[in-house]
């Protein structure tokens, strides 16, 4: 059976390896809009800037990616699970002492 301990650093690796992986995924968004962005620079961005399209694409994109490595949600965040678990369990303590979950 792992420890805590064990258990942590398991989590922490993943964070840093969801983390890592973000930072792989901006870099190459950066590297490739910036190669777009010449080619429609050099050949018309003043006709139509179509570089716009795939960064606004590939950037909602990369906006989820680092909330998630991040652990950013403004909706769900570690405030909302806290009332939500003591709202639980205090409905669980009213209740038969039966297992309601099983």
């Amino acid at each position: 059976m792992e420890t805590r301990k064990e258990l942590r650093y398991y989590e922490a690796k993943k964070r840093v390896k969801e983390m890592k992986d973000f930072y792989v995924h901006l870099f190459t968004y950066i590297v490739v809009i910036g190669f777009l962005a010449f080619l429609n620079f050099r050949h018309g961005f003043e006709a139509y800037p179509w570089v716009l399209w795939p960064a606004a694409g590939w950037g909602v994109g990369l906006l989820f990616n680092a909330a998630s490595a991040f652990r950013i949600n403004p909706f769900f965040n570690k405030n909302w699970e806290r009332k939500k678990i003591a709202q639980y369990m205090q409905e669980e303590g009213e209740e038969e002492p039966h297992q309601r979950w099983e």
